[in-house]
């Protein structure tokens, strides 16, 4: 067995082939994680989930942003001041919520 540090730390060194190291790599910059970092996860049984690729993190901002116009137009419908106006636009950007979501999955 291998003598811990002063931190009681272990401390491996392994050798990978070109191909394994090209593999752990990919795999670890994927989820947006070191190599370290995504053996130790592996090691742990905790979930390793690739990061979300540039278009669902532009996605995910486009429908927040949706989503705050939404809860602004209900705010003022519970407040009784709304306008069919508004309600339209609420519609619309439903919609393109919609929109939105179909795009990515058609892809």
């Amino acid at each position: 067995m291998s003598k811990a540090d002063k931190k009681g730390r272990h401390h491996l060194h392994i050798e990978l082939t070109p191909a394994q190291y090209r593999r752990l790599t990919e795999q670890a910059d994927a989820c947006g994680l070191s190599k370290r970092a995504y053996l130790i996860r592996l090691l742990e049984s905790k979930p390793v989930r690739a990061r979300p690729s540039r278009e669902i993190q532009d996605l995910r901002w486009e429908v927040h942003k949706i989503g705050v116009n939404i809860n602004q137009i209900a705010r003022s419908v519970n407040a009784g001041i709304a306008r069919a106006e508004d309600a339209r636009q609420g519609l619309f950007l439903l919609e393109r919520v919609y929109e939105l979501l179909y795009e990515v999955v058609r892809k």
